[in-house]
């Protein structure tokens, strides 16, 4: 079904548990950056019942390639553990996720000039948001969603196929509704186990000269503001432009544009054109902002390394000061990324009550996987008003604060990252 080399398909298709080749290039000069230990995967939250059984966790390991630079994970986990059927994220419930998704259907409908009819698939749909910003300039869409969150965007009007893509699934598609002039991948794409069986599936269900549109967390903002909560099972890869390059050529593609994006505390989208097109003059000055940075050998790495050991132990320091004064610190938000801060720093419900969660999020009533710390209605801040709680969505932390103030809340804020702050 495929004109790419098998070679290439076994490289990019990885095996699962522990990896001792680059997921990208191949190379096995692999250096590692920062351990973050044994962790349970970040999105399987637990229900009461489940905090009475055995918990998996699995090795955490951040690495970095010095053949072709890309910064990575050493462990795979099964998709079905991480994207299981009650995966409880929806991109629709926050209000600046959501005006970025529509911004981003109108930043591509733009780049690539799309015209109104055509059709337009996102992978990894989730509730249906990005879709619906494509929809409302005309465009037809399809949705590929492997949970049952992809149940709220086919009530929303949004018709979505509930299943993990993959080459099979790209022809069928194709024999289905006609070739896609747009496949977006946001925030998935550094999250496939099989990349080269999605890559073939895309090359089957796009147009010729059409566009491939990922985003994924941007490494050179990773490294600079210590994001090493970003890092957890679901994301095997964290992209610069440099691999990236390297990873569209083999299966026809050409990587024309990219932009840096606010996104989860920035991101890259990155624009691959099926055959050949003109290349963008911003592809090469990201290249050289990223050589500037250092991102082509190791001591951006070990920095951002030894930051992130430093970072965690001076958080220890202030909950367990905090502690001695009988203070105990409820958290602001639940995002995965929650899960790796946490479970790094040792926070527990000795120290951590609860996380306060949005009245319309998936996760309240469960309770956080590791630190089994539980997820409540945010109302509960305002009702005990806390000395200090700690902002889990520090990524965001800007709109969250004034948004909290304005409601009423007087407590002392605690930002985790980049450096450790106290907002009062």
């Amino acid at each position: 079904m495929s004109s790419v080399p098998s070679t290439v398909g076994a490289l990019h298709d990885l095996p699962l548990g522990s990896l001792d080749r680059c997921q990208v290039c191949g190379g096995t000069e692999l250096e590692p950056i920062l351990d973050l230990g044994h962790q349970p995967p970040c999105d399987s939250l637990l229900t009461p019942a489940q905090l009475r059984e055995p918990e998996a966790t699995y090795p955490l390991n951040f690495l970095v390639c010095t053949t072709c630079w890309l910064a990575q994970i050493d462990y795979v986990v099964a998709p079905e553990v991480l994207f299981h059927p009650d995966y409880p994220y929806r991109s629709g419930i926050t209000e600046s996720l959501r005006r970025n998704l529509h911004a981003t259907a109108d930043t591509v409908i733009e780049r690539a000039s799309v015209e109104p009819g055509s059709l337009v698939v996102d992978i990894g749909s989730n509730d249906g948001t990005l879709l619906l910003g494509f929809a409302r300039h005309g465009m037809r869409v399809l949705g590929v969603e492997a949970t049952n969150v992809a149940r709220i965007a086919i009530e929303d009007g949004v018709e979505t196929v509930q299943a993990f893509f993959d080459e099979e699934l790209g022809a069928r598609l194709r024999e289905e509704h006609g070739a896609a002039t747009i496949i977006t991948a946001t925030n998935m794409f550094a999250h496939v186990q099989k990349l080269g069986d999605l890559m073939r599936g895309v090359s089957h269900l796009l147009d010729e000269g059409g566009t491939f549109v990922t985003e994924s967390h941007y490494l050179l903002d990773l490294l600079r503001t210590v994001q090493y909560d970003s890092i957890y099972h679901e994301h095997l890869k964290f992209y610069s432009l440099r691999p990236l390059l390297k990873l569209f050529e083999p299966y026809g593609f050409t990587l024309t544009d990219v932009d840096r994006i606010p996104n989860y505390g920035g991101s890259i989208r990155v624009y691959a054109v099926k055959g050949d097109a003109p290349v963008s003059p911003r592809v090469e000055e990201l290249l050289a902002e990223e050589e500037r940075a250092g991102l082509d050998g190791l001591d951006a790495f070990r920095r951002f390394g030894e930051q992130a050991r430093e970072s965690k132990r001076a958080l220890q320091a202030l909950l367990s000061d905090l502690g001695e004064a009988g203070q105990l610190v409820p958290g602001i938000g639940c995002p995965g990324r929650a899960s790796t801060l946490l479970n790094y720093a040792g926070v527990d419900p000795d120290t951590m009550p609860y996380i306060a969660e949005q009245s319309t999020s998936l996760k309240l009533g469960l309770a956080l996987p590791g630190t089994h710390i539980r997820v409540v209605d945010e109302q509960r801040l305002f009702d005990e008003q806390p000395e200090h709680a700690l902002m889990l969505s520090w990524h965001y932390a800007e709109p969250i604060i004034a948004s909290l103030r304005k409601r009423g809340l007087r407590s002392s804020i605690i930002v985790p990252l980049p450096e450790l702050r106290v907002l009062d």
